[in-house]
């Protein structure tokens, strides 16, 4: 008999504003996330690969369970008043 422990890392990535996904969205909310954010820009779809890369790669071995936010702060903004809702 084995007894071996058999481990899976389960993590979350969940995007914000992403450069092609702006498109749809009405030009003063646009405007009103990006100058709300953090980051002041959308992200990209390489920053967000990136990301994957790291939580698949070898410094990520500890990180289990977690939802990793990648938005350049706009839920930040949104949780602190900074921009709201509508």
């Amino acid at each position: 008999m084995i007894n071996e422990k058999t481990t899976c890392d389960i993590n979350n990535m969940r995007s914000g504003l992403l450069s092609y996904g702006m498109r749809q969205c009405r030009r003063q909310h646009r405007k009103q996330f990006i100058d709300t954010s953090a980051a002041e820009r959308t992200g990209t779809s390489d920053e967000i690969a990136e990301a994957g890369a790291f939580l698949l790669g070898e410094h990520a071995g500890f990180i289990t369970g977690t939802d990793l936010l990648i938005d350049g702060g706009v839920i930040a903004s949104i949780r602190t008043g900074q921009y709201k809702l509508h």
